[in-house]
């Protein structure tokens, strides 16, 4: 296995929550239910920053499609 194929950065369940403006308790939900990639480090779940990114793409978000240099 190559370090080039491991996640840059894990997010708690906390900050995914605040950056995705939702409970945690929703983004517990999410992991559980597949929606969310996730890694369980003991007892506690990271979240790879990448696996937010494509939710918030695959979600269909106006604001997933501009960016701050975009312009129309």
């Amino acid at each position: 296995m190559s370090i080039a194929n491991l996640p840059t950065a894990y997010l708690t369940i906390a900050e995914v929550a605040a950056a995705l403006r939702l409970s945690k308790m929703t983004v517990y939900r999410m992991v559980r239910a597949g929606t969310l990639a996730a890694d369980r480090f003991g007892k506690s779940y990271r979240v790879p920053e990448s696996a937010v990114e494509e939710y918030i793409r695959a979600s269909g978000s106006p604001a997933a499609d501009e960016s701050p240099g975009r312009q129309a």
